[in-house]
């Protein structure tokens, strides 16, 4: 019995039944429109005036609806209220305007069955339950007795009048398991009607590597900037500190570098934040690092840090294209801030930059620490940065041993991935 009462009226079933008389509502003004072209074919003039010209302005106003059906912001409407009141998962319903000539059919067999089921609904929910209830209290009030109401003279048996409650209960489970059936299979009918086609799920499955793309590099960006700042900031403050007594200027000197990093941090920092503004339509605050405008700065707070950098630029880095230049700083201050981290101070270190025909190589050598160094928690992730930077590019990297030294070996395309700068 329990389970009975759960199918014509739980929680599930009666949100159902709003999205029904929801459609019901919706399918008034078309009715009305229809009212109004199949007047004058009956002879009475009202709206509604008989039971045939109501199923008249029904008929001639579903296809109305249909019409309407077809501009862009039915779907998403319809999903929404699919989603809100009809219990049906999120995953097999499409977001947005519907794309092809077959979804818009879809779109509008949906739209004209939500209006159809919900008018009918909509008319049984309010003709039955004030007639039920007559019947219901017919047997309990005298003075609904003899056909005061309209009721048919047949009730007026004795007999018929006892058996008007359970009519009156059936027609209101009637009612009840109406709406459930109407629900239920509008319900089934959504994910078919209303779901994603090949080109929506191929369009969501842009929009989640597009997502994934700036979220990637956004961890890159705070990864070099950010790692690298605290890397040299730490061996810098280490070296003042065992300094400080003896070497008064060096400590200056550390101090200096320190503080200039900090402040060169907070505006990479904007930068790479900027990336988030970028992908929000908004414009960036800060301009990214640059091998032109940038890399002698590198240098330096990278040679305060400890490092001994040798480094050698054959080639001119205002020559260097702006996405191609923006990496390769990237990737060059990755370099280093590994050298840094696990070859220590005094770690020198050679680098060249230079163009081999339509390609800029990036080539960075330390040697190789006594003892390898112990793992650290959450490192690991400058080298897959570089290669992923590398690879965007439609470029190449390398890192390993090579004779004793720790190399890192870039090659990245002037022009840019297939041929754009």
């Amino acid at each position: 019995m329990r389970a009975l009462a759960s199918a014509l009226f739980g929680r599930r079933v009666r949100r159902r039944w709003i999205h029904l008389i929801l459609g019901g509502a919706l399918a008034m003004p078309y009715v009305f429109v229809g009212s109004v072209i199949v007047g004058p074919l009956f002879e009475d003039a009202r709206i509604f005036g008989s039971f045939g010209s109501q199923l008249a302005s029904f008929a001639v106003g579903l296809p109305l609806a249909a019409v309407t059906a077809l501009f862009p912001l039915t779907r998403p409407m319809s999903v929404a209220a699919v989603r809100a009141l009809c219990a049906v998962p999120d995953e097999s319903l499409a977001d947005g305007p519907a794309r092809s000539r077959a979804a818009r059919g879809r779109t509008v067999a949906w739209f004209t069955l939500h209006l159809g089921l919900g008018g009918i609904v909509s008319g049984m929910s309010l003709a039955l339950p004030p007639f039920a209830g007559v019947l219901i209290t017919l047997p309990f009030v005298a003075v609904l007795h003899g056909g005061r109401v309209g009721l048919p003279e047949v009730f007026g048996e004795p007999w018929l009048v006892a058996l008007a409650p359970v009519v009156g209960l059936a027609l209101l489970a009637a009612l009840a398991a109406c709406a459930a059936t109407a629900g239920g299979l509008l319900a089934r009918w959504a994910p078919a009607l209303l779901g994603p086609t090949p080109a929506d799920r191929l369009a969501a499955a842009e929009q989640r590597a597009a997502d994934l793309a700036v979220r990637n590099r956004l961890a890159r960006e705070l990864h070099d900037s950010v790692g690298h700042a605290l890397s040299a900031v730490t061996l810098q403050a280490s070296a003042a500190r065992r300094v400080l007594d003896h070497d008064v200027e060096f400590a200056r000197q550390a101090l200096a570098a320190i503080e200039d990093t900090a402040r060169r941090t907070v505006g990479e920092l904007d930068a790479v934040l900027g990336v988030l503004r970028e992908a929000d339509g908004a414009r960036p605050t800060a301009p990214a690092p640059t091998l032109a405008a940038d890399l002698d700065g590198l240098l330096s707070r990278t040679g305060a840090g400890g490092l001994r950098v040798s480094s050698a630029v054959d080639v001119d880095p205002a020559s260097v294209p702006p996405l191609v230049s923006r990496e390769a700083y990237r990737i060059v201050q990755e370099a280093l801030s590994n050298a840094l981290r696990h070859g220590g101070e005094d770690t020198p270190v050679t680098l060249r930059i230079a163009r081999d025909g339509a390609d800029l190589t990036v080539t960075a050598e330390n040697p190789l620490p006594p003892r390898a160094a112990p793992a650290r928690p959450g490192g690991g992730h400058g080298l897959r940065g570089i290669a992923d930077r590398a690879r965007l590019l439609g470029g190449t990297s390398r890192a390993g041993p090579a004779q004793g030294t720790w190399r890192v070996d870039v090659r990245l395309p002037l022009q840019g991935p297939k041929g754009q700068p």
